[in-house]
């Protein structure tokens, strides 16, 4: 097992920079996930910790060793891809060996590593069949198992799971945080899907246009978002967001409704003062039906029954935000009502940064 460290890593393509200079620590044994949206450099940051990818600017070191001029190979690393790559003419068993074979293990140490990976991921039954004849989440525990005989310092994980459907790509996230648990190795795990972020990592590095745009534990980027990009992206139904000016010792949104500040966490009240723009962000849970000290007026626009809870779609002014409520909630669209909000879970963003107050 190794720490991973990236110092100002860099990558272009001619004038197009994809990677911004991105500085990360990575600790021995630890699970971190890099999550955003399609080109934010997630996977070319990967790339290049694999080697995979030469670097444009800046260092890649994993353990003591300076890696940035390094084959594949002699990284010490292993890879798990979202195309599986197994070879469709070998057994399992001869996939699941074959790199063990090239790096000239002994036949007797190679099919106890074997048997003990496929002994861990359930798929001792498989050994003899070919890829052809497996699932597609068989076939990517096979792919896992490939990369666990290596016994490298660390794995890397490039949205393995983007070409299951969702009831197995549920089941394989068990398996690979299970997986960790059990051998403990160093993770980066790069993903587009928030929710397998959010289960699997012990840190997420959320990337925005080639930098990184937050570093925290899931309860951090869910509960301390950064920035109104990393509350909208964090969390299903997402953050709400809704424009308000800061009158007095009020919260003005576009509607006339009033929020007192005093009822605010300590930093947003420090970070209203008069005059100010902001961005207000609540999560959809932070809602409930009926009047408090705080509550808004809202115009219900879409009712989703969804079994374990119901979405409530409605308009503030010009604006529309969602609210998560129980699943015994009657409300009609077209009605009027007042929803109440927990003040101390708002967020305040300022409106031209759009980063947290």
């Amino acid at each position: 097992m190794a720490s991973v460290k990236l110092s100002k890593l860099e990558k272009s393509y001619g004038a197009l920079r994809i990677v911004k200079g991105i500085d990360l620590e990575i600790s021995d044994g630890e699970f971190v996930v890099f999550v955003g949206p399609s080109g934010c450099g997630k996977s070319t940051t990967l790339r290049m910790v694999a080697g995979l990818e030469t670097i444009t600017g800046g260092e890649v070191k994993i353990g003591d060793r300076v890696v940035n001029r390094l084959a594949p190979r002699e990284r010490d690393i292993a890879m798990v891809f979202q195309d599986y790559a197994l070879y469709p003419h070998k057994t399992v068993r001869e996939n699941m060996g074959f790199s063990l074979k090239v790096r000239g293990i002994s036949a007797g140490e190679a099919a106890a590593r074997v048997d003990e990976a496929a002994n861990m991921l359930g798929i001792s039954h498989l050994l003899d069949r070919r890829p052809g004849q497996l699932s597609g989440g068989q076939r990517q525990r096979v792919a896992m198992g490939r990369a666990i005989v290596r016994r490298p310092q660390v794995f890397l994980f490039d949205e393995p799971l983007s070409n299951l459907d969702a009831k197995l790509r549920g089941q394989v996230r068990t398996e690979i945080k299970k997986l960790h648990q059990a051998i403990g190795t160093t993770i980066i795990y790069v993903t587009h899907d928030q929710v397998e972020a959010m289960t699997l990592a012990d840190r997420i590095v959320i990337l925005k246009g080639g930098e990184i745009e937050q570093v925290g534990t899931p309860d951090e980027v869910y509960n301390k978002p950064a920035s109104v990009f990393v509350g909208g992206f964090v969390g299903s139904p997402a953050m709400n967001f809704a424009k308000a000016l800061v009158q007095g010792d009020d919260l003005v949104f576009s509607n006339g409704d009033r929020i007192p500040i005093s009822a605010l966490r300590e930093n947003c009240q420090s970070g209203a003062t008069e005059g100010r723009n902001v961005i207000v962000g609540i999560r959809p849970e932070h809602f409930a039906i009926g009047t408090s000290s705080v509550s808004l007026t809202c115009d219900v626009q879409v009712v989703e029954p969804l079994g374990s809870d119901t979405l409530i779609h409605f308009a503030i002014g010009s604006e529309t935000l969602t609210a998560r409520m129980p699943p015994e909630t009657r409300i009609l669209a077209g009605e009027t009502l007042k929803i109440a909000v927990d003040p101390t879970k708002i967020h305040l963003f300022d409106a031209q940064t759009e980063r947290a107050i």
